[in-house]
């Protein structure tokens, strides 16, 4: 077994689309960033990264890199599993949490999870989103950005568990 934990941030601005979880959201403001921006599944990508000690986002996919210019997130993060099943690790399950004051995003959380498992070739029972706020506290709290952390566990693709 592997596990890897993944944390990303972006700032709130206005004239960008707010992408999470592979999901456009109506909202007045979006992430900034040089790809969609979309920090859950940049989260989820440091994660599996991580578990398979592979580096992390910026590595494989530097900000300063043309070609990731508003890069759609699901594809870089259906790169990265590639890159984990290739060190022969297979995703035993997801755990993440997005952390914005606002908009609501329990309407969107099960879509996330489809997408997500999609990507990702896997069950969506695999793949677990939250969403939770801040109370008013931090930069979350003032609507100035958004955060998400995820939790990765990996098995041996040539341990027979079944999954």
């Amino acid at each position: 077994m592997r596990v890897g934990c993944g944390f990303d941030v972006h700032r709130l601005v206005p004239g960008r689309r707010l992408v999470l979880g592979g999901v456009e959201i109506p909202y007045h403001l979006g992430l900034a960033g040089h790809s969609d921006a979309d920090v859950l599944l940049h989260a989820l990508a440091d994660a599996l990264l991580g578990a398979a000690a592979l580096g992390d986002i910026g590595r494989h996919f530097p900000p300063g890199d043309p070609r990731y210019k508003d890069a759609d997130s699901l594809v870089l993060l259906q790169e990265v599993y590639g890159m984990v099943r290739e060190q022969g690790y297979r995703l035993a399950n997801a755990d993440a949490i997005i952390i914005a004051q606002a908009p609501r995003l329990a309407p969107y959380i099960e879509q996330m999870r489809e997408r997500i498992a999609l990507a990702l070739a896997v069950g969506r029972e695999r793949i677990s989103v939250k969403a939770t706020t801040t109370e008013g506290l931090g930069f979350t709290g003032r609507g100035e950005g958004m955060a998400a952390q995820a939790t990765i566990l990996l098995l041996d693709r040539s341990e027979g568990s079944g999954l």
